[in-house]
């Protein structure tokens, strides 16, 4: 007895080490992004994606890190920084252009912008020939509102332009320290909210954007990488997306919610605003796709940026990521 009871022990002892062991949980991959910081697009979905664990529900922890326009694209194109969450089509192309490779993976927002004034007699994009014009010349939108002057017919030579970082246009427009004051969203719904009074100079996008492509879909701001981090981090890329995807997709569905994570330190009247927007989405344009589903439009402000001579040539298809995000 003694002898089957010694046997039995050990036979269980061989089965339980005969076990696979547990699985661990697996450590979620950290991805450092750089943004610029609030009011901007890129400052838009961060505070989703952290405070809703949008990231960690796809297995990555994301340190989303705010920077100013210039600063930004220099720590980006350096590799300071390798992914980067305020990319703007026109950017990418440029960091191509200068030999740094780096590849758009998907697309956040398209693009609109607008030029605003107080003064009676701007009442046209032309009226700015000779006057002051508050802008961030650094940003491609800047760049953007410069192809479509140019189609107007305005001397853009002639405009003379304060540069400030984006965070400070909203209080140009409200001191009225400028003769204009190029902008986009949300700053465009924050100044709007304050100032009901302002007008917004007609920039006839649609109908030119038409004519030059053949449509009327600007793809504008994503998120991009550098192709070595690409060809490392090839099983994150689809896990970014779904991160950014599920952002968009709460945001569009809880605008109060997503706008109080967004914009915690806004007066009600500003929340009320860009609920608004999030609602209306016509100026804030907000549309995640992967970038190979919109290459034909990439392309043609790829040469939206040659005739406005912010590029000698356009830029290279590899800047565009096409392979599948599922």
């Amino acid at each position: 007895m003694t002898r089957f009871y010694a046997l039995a022990c050990w036979a269980l002892v061989g089965l339980v080490l005969g076990m696979p062991a547990p699985v661990l949980a697996q450590a979620p991959a950290k991805i450092q992004i750089v943004v610029f910081g609030f009011p901007s697009l890129g400052a838009f979905m961060p505070p989703v994606i952290k405070a809703k664990k949008l990231d960690e529900a796809h297995g990555l922890d994301i340190e989303f890190v705010e920077r100013p326009p210039d600063a930004y694209t220099t720590q980006f194109n350096s590799g300071e920084f390798k992914v980067g969450g305020s990319a703007a089509v026109l950017t990418v192309g440029l960091a191509d252009q200068r030999g740094v490779k780096v590849k758009y993976l998907f697309n956040l927002f398209d693009f609109w912008g607008a030029v605003v004034t107080s003064r009676p007699d701007v009442k046209t994009v032309k009226d700015l020939e000779g006057k002051q014009l508050a802008a961030a010349s650094s940003t491609t939108n800047f760049v953007m509102f410069e192809f479509f002057a140019r189609k107007l017919g305005a001397d853009v030579s002639k405009i003379q332009v304060i540069n400030t970082a984006p965070p400070g246009l909203v209080g140009y427009a409200l001191a009225d320290r400028a003769d204009a004051i190029q902008l986009w969203e949300p700053a465009y719904t924050l100044l709007k909210a304050k100032k009901p009074a302002i007008q917004t100079l007609d920039t006839d996008m649609s109908k030119t954007w038409k004519n030059f492509a053949g449509g009327e879909r600007i793809p504008y701001l994503g998120v991009a990488a550098h192709a070595d981090w690409i060809a490392q981090n090839q099983a994150l890329i689809p896990k970014l997306y779904a991160t950014y995807k599920e952002a968009g997709d709460f945001i569009a569905k809880h605008p109060e919610e997503s706008v109080a994570l967004i914009a915690p330190k806004s007066t009600p009247e500003d929340r009320a605003a860009l609920v608004s927007l999030i609602k209306a989405n016509d100026r804030l344009g907000m549309s995640v796709v992967p970038a190979g589903d919109v290459a034909r439009q990439i392309d043609a402000v790829y040469r939206a940026g040659v005739d406005v001579g912010y590029f000698k040539a356009v830029p290279s298809n590899d800047t565009v990521y096409t392979n599948p995000m599922r």
